[in-house]
């Protein structure tokens, strides 16, 4: 039986500032909605994620027998010049529950891997380790995967293989269906709400 992959976060870190490229004046940008809405807030706006993406995967099997996760791949369908539009900031957010495991992501190399990095859990270090991980109905693994761009703008899915005796397979994780969209944010103008002014204001 495949596991099941779900996204559990859009933004992991903690402080954890998330950004989004919108294609409109600051007057016309609603106010940021709490943390856990900015990507259906974003997403209704036509907002791409900018600069560095923050997505978490829990990972769990669906039977008490051990399911062993033996890769992650990271798969680029275009990639063109970065977006020119405004960047809006959300603020701070805050993180996740079990240890997990972290992978750096870097969409401007040609073929783009999942790389794994020591990551950090509360106060905790923890270790830079590779696949395989075995996951069971009781025994979750969460990948914190941090996805970034410097120069373009990315679209890209994952496929995360698995192995269970003789059988195995591979899971698609998109976006609702669709391919993520990310694009750098370097030189594009920056704005931050102001709760006490209730408006945007450019940094």
């Amino acid at each position: 039986m495949a596991p099941s992959v779900g996204i559990s976060s859009y933004n992991w870190e903690e402080p954890c500032g998330e950004f989004y490229l919108l294609d409109q004046p600051p007057e016309q940008v609603p106010p940021p909605p709490p943390p856990q809405d900015t990507r259906p807030w974003a997403s209704a706006l036509g907002g791409v994620s900018a600069g560095d993406m923050a997505l978490q995967l829990t990972v769990t099997g669906n039977t008490d027998e051990a399911v062993v996760i033996t890769d992650l791949n990271v798969r680029v369908v275009g990639r063109k010049a970065a977006l020119p539009w405004q960047v809006y900031s959300m603020g701070e957010g805050c993180g996740s529950g079990i240890t997990p495991q972290t992978f750096d992501i870097d969409l401007d190399h040609a073929r783009p891997l999942a790389k794994p990095i020591a990551g950090q859990d509360g106060d905790t270090v923890v270790p830079a380790k590779d696949f395989p991980y075995k996951v069971s109905t009781r025994d979750p693994q969460v990948l914190n995967l941090n996805v970034h761009t410097e120069g373009h703008e990315a679209t890209w899915y994952l496929e995360l293989e698995w192995s269970s005796g003789d059988r195995h397979g591979t899971i698609r994780v998109d976006d609702g269906g669709k391919p993520f969209r990310t694009s750098a944010l370097e030189g594009r103008k920056s704005y931050t709400y102001w709760p006490d002014k209730d408006e945007w204001v450019a940094e």
